[in-house]
Order: C-alpha cells, then structure tokens, then sequence
C-alpha cells in the first residue's frame, strides 16, 4: 500500500563540457606522474612509521582495483503454509508499529514472518488495522499471538486505516509500515535510533529496495510544480550517492517513524487526501513547518513490493486519486514550493537543495576519531560543516571504504565516496567538480595531488589548503633534535612544497595564532585562518580524589609521540617513580613500535596499545602529559585532557600556540628533572590541581570547542561562488 507522488524518471542531465582529448591525455600524464612523485616522497615516511611490512600492506590497499559488491543480500521469510505463530510484544513499547491492510494475506504473512525474525533492541508492539479485507485476512490473524488487531467494518483507506492504528498506539515513537514489505535485521533500531543521533528530527523515512535488490527510494524530492522524486530509484542500494543520513523533502509512507504526540498535534496523516496519495508528503512538509527535520535513514533497510495494494496504472482504482491529490497539496503548499528546484533540475543538485553550499573534503584516510587528535578533529569538522548547513561529501585519498568508520561519516549526514565507485579521482574531478563551492584538501601531501584537479574541474570552488599541522616545522625541529642533515633536507623539501599550497590556495588553514603568524611572514599577502581542533566537552568530570595515576595518549605512527613516551618512561618517570613508588604511567595509543612496547619491562608502566572509548583514563588518571620533545601544531591530547579536567604538566613545545598559561592553566617541565618535579608537585596538591582542571575547561572553551571553531568556519565559507560561477 505505498502512497507516493508521481515519480518524474528524468534522469539528471550533467553539465556541458566540450571534448578535449589532447589537453585531458596531457592532464591525465600531469596527475599520474605528480602522484607518483608524491607518493615516492611518501614512502620514506611510511616505513618510518609503519616498517617495511606496514608499507606495502597500506600500499596494496591504494593500489588495489575496487571489486563490485555483487548483489545486495536480503533476509526473505522463505514462503510456507501458514501455522500459527508469535510476534513481539512488550510491556512498554518505545514503539508502536501499525501496518494498515486491506486483503493480499500473502504479503501481510511475509511481512509479520520478518518482524517476528528481528531481534532488535527497540521494545515494540505491533498494530495491525484491518481495513475491511475481503479476503481471509480476519480469520489468519487470530492465528498470530501478539498481534493488537483494529478492525474497520468498511474499506476507509490507507489515511483513516493508520490513524485507527495511531489512536490506540502506546509507544513514544509511531512507525507506519506498509503490510508488502519486508523489513530487514537492525531496521527499526536504525530508524528510531536517527532522533538520538539527530535531535533536530521530526520525522524518519528508511531505505525502501525492490526484491531484487535494486534501490526503489532513498528519500524523496518534491519539485516546485508538487510532482516527485524517488531519489536513486533503479540504482544500486549501496550507491554513495544514496547511502549517508540526509534531509530529503519527504519519504514514502511505506516505512517512516515519528513522534506519536508530535502526531497527534499535527493531527495524523490529513483526510483532505483520502483515501490515499500525497498524505506522507503534506505530513513531512507539516513537520517542516513546525520546526523539525525530516530524515532519511540508509540504514533502516525495507523491502517493498511496490504497487502490490493499488496498483501503478494512475488511471485506475485508487491510484487515479495520485493526479487529484496533487492537485491539493501544490495548491495547500504553494508558497513553499515556490523555492523548490524545477523538474528539470540535476537531481545531484536538487536532492540538497537545503543546503548552504556544498563543501568536498579530501583527506589522506578516512578519520578514526578514536586513533589520533588529526582524526578526531576531522571528524568534528566534518559534523561542524553539516551543522552548519553544508551537503559535505568526503573522499580517503586512499579511496578505502574503512568499514564501521566510513559508516559513522554517512550516519552524521556526510556522502563518502571509496572503491569501488570511485577509481580515478581524476575522473571523479571530471563528472563532479562542477557541483562544488569549497573543496578542503588536508595535508599538503593531499592537497599537491588535488589543486591542479580542483583548478580546471571545480573552477567555481573556493580552495582551501588545511595543513593539520605545519610539517616542515615539525620535521625540521625533529632534525634538530637529532642532527640529522638527511632529516633537514627532508624538511626543506616539505617546507617549499607547503610554502607553494599556501601560494595557490585561496585561503590556508592552520591550527594555531603560532603557525598563522608564521606564514603570513612567509607568505605576505596570503590569506591564512586559524581553525583549530574541535572538541565537545563532557558534561560530567572526576573529581580530584577518584583519579590516580600519569597518562600519555597518542598514536605512535607519529614520529613525536614515539620520542616523547621513550624520554617519558626512560628518563622522567624513574624520577618520580623514586619519590611516589605507586604511581603509574600509562601509555595509551595504536601502533606502538617494539621499542614502546619494550617499555612494560619498566616498573611502573603500562602500555596499552590502541583504547576505543577513553573516557575511562581521562575520568580516572590524576594527571595527563605532553612531553614533546618536538612537534607542531596544537596538541590534541592537551585539549583532550583538559576538557575532562585532567590538569596536564608539558613541555615548552607541546603548548606551543595553544593560549595557556604556565603556572596557570598547566605546568611545564623543560627537562626531565624539572617535568619529574611538576608532575610530583601536582600530584599530591589539591588545591593546585583544580585551579589548573578548571582553567584548562575554560581554556578549552574559549577556544577548541564548536562554539569557538563555528565563526572561524563561517569565514572560511564566506562568498564562495554562485551557481553561475560567479563570486558574490
């Protein structure tokens, strides 16, 4: 029983770009060898990092062709003579599911089958409005234990059928699910699960495919003459385009959630529209209108046999009332569809027709915010940008889809493209680059490989070069500190390739005043903006006595933690180790190197090795440290522990642009003596420790949480071009 507008099958028409096969043979040449390059300057710092063996592992991963994903694999209820049987029902129902039916038994068994299979971790009950069914759907379902069944003695509709089912409904979330689907594992945790993840929700729609596994809808558009969309119909299901959370105009009544008393004050689906068609639509522009977001869930996977209930002929039966009841909602909603895109429009387009602007990130790796700072605060940029408004797509340089990492990019509203739908990124540039008003290239190992690309195919887009960190300061104080000439020379290299981006981009970002100061000597006349890690503050923090010893957090594929934990562990910690023989140090990070791990042998240490959820020693450790011997940038795990209120004891170059305060707001420690003599200090006195867990919160506050990250943002995003090309 899907009720939906007509669906327009213009397929989106691409932007005009004449043929050029000498200049695009020539640019093909030019990125194949500037990649090369690049990646040969790469692949000494990869066995740095990760050893010969981790080098070709990461290598293999790059250069290995994507691979189809073969067909899409659906949970069907084998079909079978009907017997008896139970459905879920609990006590107290979060939600209430009401399946409106009205004869085709054989569609209503398959469906009950499937969710009686589903062992979610959403209590619900299940409501089943018989809508006059003149077949033996009364009699089967006494048959079926569980069930709270709603009996109406004449055919009302789909529109009355649901709101019977709603008006006896006792769950907090009513889920409206036509009777020819097929729900699949996970989908009613998925679809319910979007209002915690997305507040702002009002109404959730989730990923309807064929039974043969092509993709029926994915959200849906409303143009501005009321016809429809079904975004991605006919395509594969797993299709970047279509696979992320995302705010569509509407989604099909076949399978949406909302709030029951949300519901009823919007007083159900309207009987304007009876008995069906256009209902689902005027309901998601109701929740709009009352302040909320409608959303699409790609991870609430249905199966619908489309048409099974009405038909598709809109001539015929009750699907003739598809035209009228169009009719009725253009005319309700005519000024709010006024600013709809056109039917004409590129679907690319129109199916973010919301958003503020559109925004490509491009980063080495896809981030893993519970690996490294540089993640964590790629990921909180990234979900920074959706709250801001923007469609964000986002593409792994690498072009790996990173599993469970991947999927939390597509759940916070980000389009991820990886292998294998996306091979060159060249040609990639090439169908795409038009649609985009900023491309953020970060790292300048990037950002070498993708100006020339965003230059001549995203001509209309602002390009941002975000460093992370400056590498050449870093390498080049690395050198220092070791008298290597090879090192300085390394460092040079890196300098002039940095120093060109900043040249060429249209606006540089940086991570502290430090590094923008720094730059703008290097390169006057550059525009450089300082946007900084990201953090949200917990709301809850340990006080003083439930917190006992000495943490260090970091990943060990970066060259200055492996140097700052060796000198932590051989040289500082057995200074404080004599003088407070409990304490213990813990070293907390992924990959550590044989020499790190050869540091559990020390009295007193731990080594941990990669920790998904930290919380536990930042709420539970006394003290966090940074001793960094070099580096640049800002100090991920400074800000970490400070917006637990873990005071941190330092060296000079770990806070190095980070606004703190010696004394203050955290101590320092210059050699392993006077860092051994803060820790001491600090450990035992209580007074000193909450100034310090106080002002580092504040610190955080004022400038690493959103808050502090969003004006810098904003300028960053200012006047990028218009659809036309031009620069406001």
């Amino acid at each position: 029983m899907r009720r939906h507008p007509e669906a327009t099958l213009t397929p989106p028409v691409p932007p005009h770009r004449p043929v050029r096969p000498i200049s695009d043979l020539r640019e093909q040449l030019e990125f194949a060898l500037r990649r090369a390059r690049n990646a040969l300057g790469r692949t000494g710092a990869s066995v740095q990092r990760r050893g010969l063996r981790g080098t070709l592992v990461r290598a293999l991963q790059e250069l290995r062709p994507g691979r189809g994903h073969g067909r899409l694999a659906l949970a069907i209820p084998p079909a079978a003579p009907f017997r008896p049987f139970v459905v879920p029902r609990a006590d107290e129902p979060l939600a209430s599911i009401v399946i409106p039916v009205h004869d085709h038994f054989a569609h209503t068994l398959a469906c009950l089958r499937a969710l009686a299979a589903d062992a979610g971790r959403i209590p619900f009950e299940i409501i089943l409005v018989d809508d006059a069914s003149s077949d033996d759907t009364a009699l089967r379902v006494r048959g079926i234990e569980g069930l709270r069944v709603v009996t109406l003695k004449q055919n009302a509709g789909f529109i009355a059928a649901c709101n019977a089912g709603a008006a006896i409904a006792h769950g907090d979330w009513l889920v409206f699910l036509n009777n020819d689907t097929i729900v699949q594992p996970g989908w009613l945790d998925a679809l319910i699960g979007t209002f915690t993840e997305h507040p702002s929700a009002g109404l959730v729609g989730a990923k309807l495919v064929y039974p043969d596994g092509r993709l029926q809808e994915a959200g849906a558009i409303v143009f501005a003459d009321g016809s429809g969309w079904n975004c991605g119909r006919f395509e594969d299901p797993r299709a970047p385009a279509w696979n992320f959370v995302r705010e569509v105009d509407y989604c099909s009544g076949a399978a949406i959630a909302i709030a029951r008393e949300l519901f009823a004050q919007l007083e159900g689906f309207d009987p304007h529209y009876t008995p069906a068609y256009y209902e689902d639509t005027d309901l998601a522009m109701k929740v709009r209108a009352f302040g909320l977001r409608v959303l699409y869930q790609p991870a609430a996977l249905v199966v619908h046999h489309e048409g099974v209930s009405s038909g598709t002929d809109v001539a015929l039966g009750t699907k003739a009332y598809q035209p009228v009841n169009r009719r009725k909602f253009r005319s309700r909603w005519a000024d709010t569809l006024a600013s709809h895109p056109q039917p004409e429009s590129d679907i690319r387009v129109a199916s973010e027709h919301r958003a503020r602007q559109r925004v490509l990130v491009i980063d080495a790796c896809t981030p893993r915010p519970d690996h490294d700072s540089g993640s964590l605060r790629m990921f909180n940029l990234l979900t920074l940008l959706r709250e801001e408004g923007c469609a964000v797509s986002f593409i792994a340089a690498n072009r790996i889809d990173d599993g469970a990492y991947t999927r939390a990019l597509q759940q916070i509203g980000v389009q991820v493209w990886c292998k294998p739908w996306i091979g060159s990124l060249r040609a990639w540039f090439k169908q795409h680059g038009l649609l985009f008003h900023t491309i953020i290239a970060s790292r300048h190992e990037v950002a070498a490989d993708i100006i020339a690309l965003a230059r001549r195919h995203a001509p209309r887009a602002r390009f941002v070069f975000d460093t992370v960190d400056l590498h050449f300061l870093r390498e080049q104080r690395e050198a220092e500190l070791a008298g290597n000439a090879v090192l300085a020379r390394k460092a040079q290299r890196t300098r002039t390739a940095e120093i060109k981006l900043v040249q060429r981009a249209d606006v540089t970002v940086v991570v502290s005043g430090f590094e923008q100061e720094l730059l703008q000597r290097e390169v006057p006349g550059a525009r450089v903006e300082v946007l900084s890690n990201l953090l949200r503050l917990p709301a809850e923090r340990q006080g003083f006595d439930a917190r006992r010893d000495l943490l260090f957090v970091g990943s060990f594929r970066h060259p200055p933690n492996v140097d700052a934990a060796l000198w932590l562990a051989r040289e500082v910690f057995p200074l404080i180790r004599a003088r407070s023989p409990e304490v213990i140090l813990h070293l907390v990070g992924p990959w550590p190197p044989r020499e790190v791990l050869a540091l559990r042998e020390r009295a007193g240490v731990r080594v941990h090795g990669h920790v998904a959820d930290l919380d536990a020693f930042m709420d539970g450790c006394r003290i966090g440290l940074a001793p960094l011997r070099y580096g640049a940038g800002v100090k991920g795990k400074i800000n970490l522990a400070m917006a637990h209120g873990q005071p941190v004891v330092a060296t000079p170059i770990a806070i190095e642009g980070m606004q703190l305060r010696p004394g203050r707001d955290v101590l320092i420690g210059d050699d392993a003596a006077a860092f051994a003599d803060a820790v001491l200090r600090l450990y035992d006195d209580r007074e000193l420790w909450e100034k310090l867990s106080a002002n580092g919160i504040a610190n955080v506050e004022r400038h690493y949480s959103f808050t502090a990250a969003r004006e810098a943002l904003r300028r960053i995003l200012a006047n990028p071009a218009d659809a036309s090309g031009n620069r406001p």
